[in-house]
């Protein structure tokens, strides 16, 4: 009878995952670092998703692979996942803090070639978490200062803000800060989620936005 124990698994699962912002760059020397990494890590890579795509992009169309970590991560098929650095991953600290979130919930951490590791279960994980929070605080309340700013720049050109006929309720009270928010770039999503209300509604006040800019503009 043989006495040879059943092997385990040892090694976590991870994915790589490279982006570069325009197509004259490529990812293979961020693909052989995290490789690298990975392989003096004792981490086991199951793939490499890499995409080219600017990081001002904010929607998840915009970044399908990274879409597809994400998937991964939710279905417990890694527990790691590996980047360059922080800026590759995040578009912004209020998306690195969600996604972050995230992937603690489902017991995944990001790590970063550049030593940085977000995982709740380490003290730097924890300072790192608490400092990205602060700072999407901070993001937060620049947005609402922004949209105050835009909002009281619009009624000072005349710009109708209150009831308009033919607006639903929602529509109506938050019109003006979608268009406010939408002058100071920000992307149909970061909009949705400052205030509340889904991608379609923000679609829709900016349509009603330009059909009447159009009607001025024609008289």
């Amino acid at each position: 009878m043989s006495d040879a124990t059943p092997s385990h698994r040892t090694h976590k699962r991870a994915a790589i995952y490279c982006r570069v912002s325009t197509a004259d760059q490529r990812c293979e020397r961020q693909e052989l670092d995290l490789l690298a990494y990975a392989d003096r890590a004792g981490l086991e890579v199951i793939g490499v998703f890499k995409e080219t795509v600017s990081g001002a992009k904010t929607s998840s169309a915009d970044r399908s692979e990274r879409s597809k970590v994400l998937d991964l991560a939710r279905q417990r098929h890694i527990e790691v996942i590996l980047v360059t650095e922080l800026t590759r991953w995040g578009r912004s600290t209020q998306d690195l803090v969600a996604t972050f979130n995230d992937l603690q919930a489902w017991g995944v951490s990001l790590i970063a070639q550049t030593g940085l590791q977000l995982d709740m279960r380490t003290a730097q994980g924890k300072l790192i978490a608490t400092l990205m929070a602060t700072l999407a605080e901070f993001e937060r309340d620049l947005m609402r200062e922004r949209i105050k700013s835009g909002v009281q720049a619009a009624k000072a050109r005349g710009v109708p803000i209150g009831r308009q006929k033919g607006f639903m309720p929602v529509q109506r009270r938050k019109g003006a800060q979608v268009i406010a928010m939408r002058n100071a770039k920000h992307s149909i999503r970061e909009i949705a989620a400052e205030l509340g209300i889904s991608t379609g509604t923000v679609q829709r006040v900016l349509k009603r936005g330009k059909a009447v800019t159009g009607l001025l503009a024609e008289n």
